[in-house]
C-alpha cells in the first residue's frame, strides 16, 4: 500500500514541471525582437478658441430670383385690432358690471379683448355665489371666477381662505387638516 504523503509529492513535481514548461514555451517580453522606438512628434501649441461667432449653417446661399426671395421672408403678423364694441341692448340696466372679464372661447372675435359690452351678467347657475357671464358675440357662458384659483372649486370659499391663511403662516397640509378639522385630502385639493 502507497502512503498519501506520495501523491501529494506526485502532485507537487506535476505543478513544478507545468510551471517550467510554461516558462520556456509562453514568449517573454524579454525574448522579443526589441522594437525601434517612433520618433517623438514635434509638441503644437494648444489651440485657442476662436471669439468669432460662427455663421449660421442654414441657408448660406442667396435665392435665386426675386420671387423667391420675397417667398423666403417670413409675413410680418399683422397688428391685433380690437372688434367694434356691441351697443347696449334696450333691456333694463345691468347692475353688475362684467368690464374686468372677457370670452375665453376659442371661436370668438371678442377673446381677450376687456369692456366691449359683449358679456352680460346671467345670474346665478345652482344657486352659487358666482355670477355667470353670457357672450352676446358667441353664445358661450363664462363663470365669474374664470381663470381665478376659485374656478372649478366645489368647496365654500370661506374655507379656501382659511387653508391659505394656514399655509402662508407655515403649517404644512396635515397641521392645516387638523386645525379645520378636515380631511388632509380636501385641504389638499
Amino acid at each position: 500500500m502507497i502512503p498519501h504523503l506520495f501523491y501529494y509529492q506526485l502532485v507537487v513535481l506535476g505543478l513544478l514541471w507545468f510551471c517550467v514548461m510554461r516558462h520556456h514555451v509562453w514568449p517573454s517580453r524579454c525574448a522579443m525582437a526589441p522594437q525601434r522606438r517612433a520618433e517623438p512628434e514635434p509638441i503644437q501649441p494648444k489651440r485657442t478658441r476662436s471669439n468669432e461667432p460662427t455663421p449660421f449653417a442654414g441657408r448660406t446661399h442667396k435665392p435665386h430670383c426675386a420671387l423667391c426671395e420675397h417667398e423666403a421672408m417670413p409675413p410680418e403678423p399683422s397688428p391685433l385690432v380690437p372688434p367694434d364694441p356691441m351697443s347696449p341692448t334696450n333691456r333694463r340696466p345691468r347692475i353688475i358690471d362684467p368690464a374686468m372679464s372677457f370670452c375665453p372661447h376659442a371661436g370668438c372675435a371678442y377673446r381677450g379683448w376687456l369692456g366691449f359690452g359683449n358679456l352680460r351678467a346671467n345670474g346665478h347657475p345652482n344657486g352659487r355665489p358666482w355670477h355667470q357671464f353670457h357672450c352676446r358675440s358667441c353664445g358661450g357662458y363664462v363663470l365669474e371666477t374664470h381663470g381665478t384659483i376659485l374656478h372649478g372649486k366645489r368647496v365654500p370659499v370661506e374655507l379656501i381662505v382659511h387653508v391659505l391663511a394656514c399655509l402662508a403662516e407655515g403649517l404644512g397640509i396635515r397641521g392645516t387638516a387638523r386645525v379645520l378639522e378636515d380631511d388632509p385630502n380636501t385641504v389638499l385639493q
